[in-house]
């Protein structure tokens, strides 16, 4: 039988939101991501600062809903007892790099300070790894509470 959060039947409910709300914001952050990715060769126009801007602020929101909605909801919902909580405390710690990363990348780029093409694209690139590597905690802890 695989790992699985025991959580009272009266907030399933809201567990269910939580993943819908995640997944949504997941697709809009990648969706996001290949526009920005299909402006390279990247240079410091407006269409890319606007972009820029706006992935910025969704990228924030999905790290946040992930890292403190999804999280903090199963580690306050989850007894204490529960064989699954160790797990589940070792994937919020393991998001904890990924928000660190969205939240690098967010301060870099969502401000007015110069746009060099070829740290972008790097950044881009670091960051792509990273949210990867965080769709996969993501789905374990949705798994979770399914």
């Amino acid at each position: 039988m695989p790992l699985a959060v025991h959580i009272n039947p009266e907030k399933k409910q809201q567990a269910y939101q939580l993943i819908a709300e995640l997944q949504n914001e997941r697709q809009e952050v990648w969706s996001l991501y290949c526009h920005i990715a299909e402006l390279i060769p990247f240079s410091a126009n407006r269409t890319v600062r606007k972009k820029l801007a706006r992935f910025s602020e969704i990228l924030i929101d999905y790290v946040s809903l992930g890292h403190f909605g999804v999280c903090e909801y199963l580690l306050a919902a989850v007894d204490k007892s529960d064989p699954a909580l160790p797990f589940v405390r070792k994937i919020d710690l393991a998001l904890s790099a990924s928000t660190e990363a969205a939240v690098s990348f967010n301060d870099k780029y969502d401000s007015e300070v110069a746009i060099i093409p070829d740290n972008l694209k790097q950044d881009l690139s670091v960051l792509g790894e990273s949210l990867a590597i965080r769709s996969d905690l993501e789905d374990r802890l949705c798994e979770l509470m399914l």
